[in-house]
């Protein structure tokens, strides 16, 4: 008996999605897309809205690790953190797919499925690797305050090393990409929604800490061995507008 493909609204929660993923088995229905409900629109599909249902998410969740291996289930969950394009149908494909094979199926990286999951795990570990080096802090009000531009969701992945780095610390990391922030404060954390969120303007204690840096940053670079390219490649460009060195001119300026 053939599964009915259906369009399915949801609201793009990873609960949702696993919520989703049980009400795709009880209904025999095939996904052909997921769409987040602030993203409806026609489809040439039957669409059916979704509302999250934490007990039904929570049974889907309790069988990927028997079903899918600890291997598995790691990548569903990391992949839902990606910008892998038409996330939630991989994903859903995926875990199909180690639902049939069973644990060590994540071994197979010549199936296009795993590979293409595997490859977007691969890309969201290496972003958030590197945002370990590159976040930069400022000091606001007793407060540390950064921002980042990923592409991925990052923040859950950066969570564990700066709170373990900064345990006594009042912090709050912007990502301006999904309009969402890391805030912590002594024996406490959470990732909250936050939209259109402003950096306040940087004391003269603050300034005087970015001039000290920039001092430093100018100080030890070895002007015979310039190589752009190079740095390029140790640190992507695309960094560097959130980095205190790469400040333009006028932000410079304030800091002399």
């Amino acid at each position: 008996m053939s599964w009915t493909h259906v369009s399915y609204l949801y609201d793009g929660s990873l609960a949702g999605f696993l919520t989703c993923v049980f009400e795709a088995y009880t209904h025999r229905e095939e996904p052909a897309d997921f769409t987040p409900f602030d993203q409806a629109c026609a489809s040439f599909y039957a669409q059916r809205s979704i509302e999250t249902d934490r007990a039904k998410a929570q049974r889907v969740y309790r069988s990927l690790e028997q079903k899918l291996g600890r291997t598995g289930k790691d990548w569903l969950l990391r992949g839902f953190l990606t910008c892998l394009s038409d996330r939630e149908l991989w994903l859903w494909r995926f875990l199909r797919l180690g639902y049939q094979r069973g644990p060590g199926f994540t071994r197979d990286l010549t199936h296009p499925v795993v590979n293409q999951v595997h490859k977007a795990v691969q890309a969201l570990n290496s972003e958030a690797h590197l945002f370990t080096g590159f976040v930069r802090f400022s000091q606001l009000e007793g407060v540390l305050v950064g921002a980042i531009t990923p592409k991925n969701r990052v923040l859950p992945l950066l969570r564990v090393h700066f709170c373990s780095r900064l345990p006594q610390e009042q912090f709050l990391l912007y990502d301006k990409t999904h309009q969402e922030a890391l805030v912590h404060t002594p024996g406490r954390w959470a990732i909250l929604p936050m939209e259109d969120f402003q950096m306040g303007p940087a004391d003269q204690e603050e300034l005087a800490y970015r001039k000290m840096w920039l001092s430093f940053y100018h100080t030890i670079s070895v002007e015979g061995r310039y190589n752009p390219k190079c740095r390029m490649t140790h640190m992507p460009k695309r960094y560097w507008g959130d980095m205190t060195e790469f400040a333009p001119p006028e932000q410079e300026a304030l800091a002399e």
